[in-house]
C-alpha cells in the first residue's frame, strides 16, 4: 500500500514499534474531517498532512484576515481575503503530495453536518462557536464517528475525544449541554496566546493519529486541560449524562 517514496517520507514514525507499517497504512486509509481552519485547525492540518493521513476535508466559511496571522501559520499576508479552506487545502498538498485535501467553503450547521461528515473516519472540531460544535456533536453521534473536540482561549486549551454513541462513553453535550445559544467568549474578545494555538492544534493531530492507529491510551471520555499561564496540565473524566438529549437514548 505504501510506495518507496512514502516509506522514506514516513520512516521516522514507521520505525516506532508501537506504530510501524500497519499504523502508517491505517493513516493512509483514513479520512479526517476538520471543522475550522483557524488557530487549532492550521497546526492540526499541517501535522496530519505531514503524518500521511490519506484524506483531509477542511470545512470553513471564513476568509483570511490580518489578525489571524499571529496564530494561523498556514496563512501569509498574500492570503488575506482568500477563503481559509482553500488556502489550507493548498498548504496541505504542498506539505505532502500523497494527501488528498478537499476544501469545503461552508459553515457547518444542523442542516448540513451529517452530509458533510458522513464519510469521515474521525472528526476534529476546532471551531469558535457552540452552535457549530453542537451540530458537529449531533452528527458524530448519529453517524457513529469519533469526535475530537479542541478549544483555546487566553492561556488555556482543552481537548477531548468523544464517542457518544457507545453506552459507556459521553458526547460533547454531556459536558456542556445542548444549548446552541449558550454565550461564549471568542478570541477577539478574550485574546489568545498564539503559541498556545500551536500546542493545542498539534496535540489534536497527535490524538487523532493515536485514535486512528491504536497506539497508547486514547483520550476517550477524558478532558485534557492546559493552563499555560502557569504551565499546568491535568486530565479529568467526563461522565455520560443519563439525561443527555443527544446520546442518552
Amino acid at each position: 500500500m505504501l510506495s518507496d517514496a512514502e516509506l522514506d517520507r514516513y520512516a521516522r514514525q514507521i520505525i516506532l514499534p508501537q506504530f510501524g507499517g500497519a499504523g502508517q497504512a491505517k493513516l493512509k486509509a483514513a479520512h479526517v474531517a476538520l471543522i475550522g481552519a483557524g488557530g487549532i485547525g492550521c497546526p492540526a492540518i499541517a501535522y496530519l498532512a505531514a503524518a500521511g493521513v490519506g484524506r483531509l476535508t477542511i470545512v470553513d466559511d471564513d476568509r483570511v484576515e490580518l489578525s489571524n496571522l499571529q496564530r494561523q501559520p498556514l496563512f501569509t499576508d498574500a492570503d488575506i481575503g482568500r477563503p481559509k479552506a482553500i488556502v489550507a487545502a493548498d498548504a496541505a498538498r504542498r506539505i505532502n503530495p500523497h494527501v488528498e485535501a478537499v476544501a469545503v467553503e461552508a459553515r457547518l450547521d444542523a442542516d448540513n453536518a451529517e452530509a458533510l461528515l458522513a464519510s469521515a473516519t474521525l472528526i476534529i472540531d476546532g471551531c469558535d462557536n457552540f452552535a457549530t460544535r453542537l451540530a458537529a456533536n449531533r452528527a458524530a453521534v448519529a453517524l457513529e464517528i469519533p469526535l475530537l473536540s479542541a478549544a483555546i482561549g487566553s492561556f488555556e486549551g482543552q481537548i477531548a475525544l468523544y464517542e457518544g454513541w457507545r453506552s459507556d462513553s459521553p458526547c460533547y453535550a454531556c459536558l456542556v449541554g445542548d444549548d446552541p445559544d449558550r454565550p461564549g467568549i471568542n478570541c477577539a474578545e478574550a485574546g489568545v496566546m498564539g503559541a498556545l494555538a500551536g500546542m493545542v492544534g498539534t496535540m489534536a493531530a497527535l490524538e487523532a493519529v493515536r485514535a486512528l492507529t491504536g497506539w497508547g491510551e486514547p483520550l476517550t471520555g477524558r478532558l485534557a486541560i492546559l493552563d499555560m499561564l502557569d504551565r499546568r496540565w491535568r486530565e479529568v473524566g467526563v461522565a455520560k449524562e443519563p439525561t443527555c438529549p443527544i446520546c442518552s437514548a
